[in-house]
């Protein structure tokens, strides 16, 4: 499987992501820099977590802005895999490519802990490999990851089965509406996840719960 990492000055979950994708893919990523305003040819593209631009203005809204992501868009208009991680998820926000927002945290504490996730949809190419209704730990580091939609658009995303992670198991960290950890577009080609499963997948993390989302991506 071919992937691109796309890197953004600030961040610090890259290296985590493309160790992750080598290890499990056995393929090592394309690292792309965020001025580029080309990818190589592959099947999936990852906005890892971090703090592009220092989260300065709001998290995520400079990166949102930066060349490369006009070609993110084109790709995953035709249909290439796009996921975002925590910071990744606030980006794809702020430009448009998923809908909702990502807010401070409920008690405005940045929150690092490990949570509960639940598998709310195995029809995406990061959940195939899942059983429905499985819970999964999976570490959080963020201080805005307090999803929010206004009623209209939470309703069309929940009727249209398009929340891929819930918070389970009262282990919601920043408040967000209905337990949502994760969500799919219409198109169901680009997935934002607050965790970071990519810290999970060997038994030096502790656990390999998140592994079989990566395998996911391979299957």
């Amino acid at each position: 499987m071919r992937s691109a990492v796309i890197v953004f000055p600030g961040l610090n979950r890259d290296r985590d992501m493309m160790r992750a994708l080598e290890q499990v893919t056995g393929s090592k990523p394309h690292a792309v820099w965020h001025a580029d305003t080309e990818i190589p040819d592959v099947d999936l593209i990852v906005l890892p977590g971090g703090f592009s631009y220092g989260d300065y203005l709001r998290c995520g809204a400079i990166a949102a802005r930066s060349p490369v992501m006009a070609e993110i868009a084109r790709q995953a208009a035709r249909g290439v895999n796009v996921l975002g991680i925590c910071n990744g998820f606030q980006i794809l926000t702020e430009t448009g490519l998923l809908p909702g927002i990502l807010m401070r945290n409920a008690r405005l504490r940045f929150v690092c802990r490990k949570v509960r996730l639940r598998v709310e949809n195995t029809c995406s190419f990061l959940t195939r490999r899942m059983e429905p209704g499985a819970v999964v730990s999976c570490p959080v580091a963020h201080g805005e990851g307090n999803y929010f939609a206004d009623p209209e658009t939470l309703a069309h995303i929940e009727s249209e089965g398009r929340v891929v992670f819930r918070y389970a198991e009262n282990t919601n960290p920043n408040g967000s509406i209905n337990d949502i950890a994760g969500i799919v577009n219409a198109a169901r080609n680009v997935i934002g996840m607050m965790p970071h499963p990519e810290n999970m997948i060997e038994p030096l993390h502790g656990s390999s719960d998140c592994r079989a989302l990566f395998e996911g991506l391979v299957a």
